[in-house]
């Protein structure tokens, strides 16, 4: 299984503004990871994946959906990304969600 942040850099925060905070937790940094810059397939490479509709409905979630579909519910991100909604907070219901198939193909086209 490929993470999203098999090549993302970490960084390490010790910064003075999080003073307090790294004193809470009673630790000097904190490590972090970059935010992975990931392109969106073109029309192209979309044309080239098996896409199902699902429309979202109550108890859906992204994890449940890579699991039905993907059968690893850790592919979640996948379906997010896809359908650009970071968050399940930002569907309603009887939206539709692409689910791009095979997730090995997206994984292969995002070089990741």
């Amino acid at each position: 299984m490929t993470s999203r942040y098999s090549t993302t850099r970490i960084g390490i925060n010790d910064s003075p503004e999080y003073e307090n905070i790294l004193k809470e937790r009673g630790v000097k940094r904190i490590e972090q990871y970059f935010t992975p810059k990931m392109r969106y397939l073109t029309a192209e490479e979309i044309n080239s994946l098996n896409v199902v509709a699902h429309i979202w409905t109550t108890g859906d979630r992204f994890y449940k959906l890579a699991h039905d579909y993907y059968n690893d519910a850790r592919l979640w991100w996948l379906i997010a990304w896809f359908n650009r909604t970071p968050t399940e907070a930002d569907l309603s219901l009887g939206d539709m969600v692409n689910i791009p198939l095979p997730a090995d193909r997206v994984i292969e086209l995002l070089g990741l």
